[in-house]
């Protein structure tokens, strides 16, 4: 399934590229903010807002980028900063979040947790303090190790509580992810507990500044569920076609997402409506699948109403790359079940 998951995510890619073309403004609520110059931010993987710096996000490349973090003036897309993490190895930095010590002073997660062979024995978030003057500077990390209950697996996409210690992860697999609560332990290897499942292929993550939503992408929409994960009432929200969408957070109000992605350098700006009636009974595919949750996997779920679904019209160029999409899965889901049927049928003769 390994080989199977990083082919469907180079053919969706690909099949997205000759879209690209089409303008945000093509599709309601989607409007560009502004487009990067800086030529450093070929692999946009992570994206996050700022709690001390008016209209500022912070964002990372993937592995090739070395342990770097870009301060962005979210207006204009200028570089303010680039911040160093002394002493750690990027080894594949995929997500990147917002947070705050136990002194209530902003914090920056960093989620050194690729892992496209699912191969790692223990993945890595870094914490760093949000520097007060935005200049270039190397800062010292905190670094805590974990792995997962069922083995190594692949993650892209960090949930970060904004307003305390509390972190997730959502993995990436093909036809759906799991969403894990993270322990911070110094010095021991914790292990993740499962909290609640993940739309397939998720790419990144974010919850919103207020702390009462969050949302999860691929490579083609987003969803919206309210509390904390592993949160309730989702609903989906359609993103901008894009070469390869990974980056997303929310702006600092709280009322748009926005979204970036490798080979496209633009910054773009989803609006999301809130909702005109009040949040029913959770949704069966947000909630917790293990009975081992604590209190605050279970208690932070909840949150004001759900946002309304976004109407947006994608034309056809939607249409065309999920068809695209859905068709290069069930090709690849095909030949994933004949080699498996070869690996556990072998022809008569010995060959496969």
């Amino acid at each position: 399934m390994r080989l199977v998951r990083l082919a469907v995510a180079m053919v969706v890619a690909v099949a997205m590229v000759p879209l690209g073309a089409i303008p945000a403004q093509a599709l309601p609520g989607v409007t560009e903010q502004c487009r990067f110059s800086d030529a450093r931010f070929t692999e946009i993987s992570g994206m996050t807002y700022s709690q001390r710096h008016p209209d500022v996000i912070y964002l990372h490349n993937d592995s090739s980028g070395g342990p770097r973090v870009y301060a962005v003036d979210a207006r204009t897309c200028a570089t303010l900063a680039t911040i160093t993490l002394a002493g750690i190895e990027a080894r594949d930095l995929e997500a990147i979040g917002s947070g705050r010590d136990r002194k209530g002073r902003p914090v920056i997660w960093v989620g050194d947790i690729g892992d496209n062979r699912d191969s790692w024995p223990e993945v890595r978030l870094h914490r760093f303090r949000e520097p007060a003057v935005l200049r270039d500077q190397t800062l010292p990390v905190r670094t805590y190790r974990f792995t997962y209950p069922d083995g190594p697996v692949n993650a892209e996409a960090l949930l970060t509580d904004p307003n305390g210690l509390r972190v997730w992860v959502a993995t990436k697999k093909l036809a759906e992810g799991r969403i894990y609560r993270v322990p911070l332990r110094s010095g021991a290897v914790a292990v993740a507990r499962p909290v609640g499942v993940a739309g397939g292929l998720t790419t990144d993550g974010s919850i919103s500044p207020a702390g009462d939503r969050f949302v999860l992408r691929d490579y083609v929409d987003a969803e919206v569920r309210s509390g904390r994960p592993p949160g309730q009432d989702p609903f989906t929200v359609y993103l901008p076609i894009q070469p390869q969408g990974e980056a997303i957070t929310w702006t600092p109000d709280g009322s748009a997402l926005l979204v970036a992605g490798e080979r496209d350098d633009r910054l773009l700006r989803v609006a999301i409506e809130p909702a005109p009636v009040a949040s029913t009974a959770a949704s069966p595919s947000a909630s917790a699948p293990s009975s081992s949750a604590g209190p605050s996997d279970t208690t932070d779920a909840s949150g004001p109403g759900p946002l309304a679904p976004q109407t947006v019209d994608g034309g056809w160029g939607a249409w065309l790359a999920g068809g695209l999409v859905l068709l290069a899965l069930a090709v690849l889901a095909s030949a994933e079940w004949r080699r498996r049927r070869a690996r556990h049928h072998p022809a008569p003769d010995g060959t496969r």
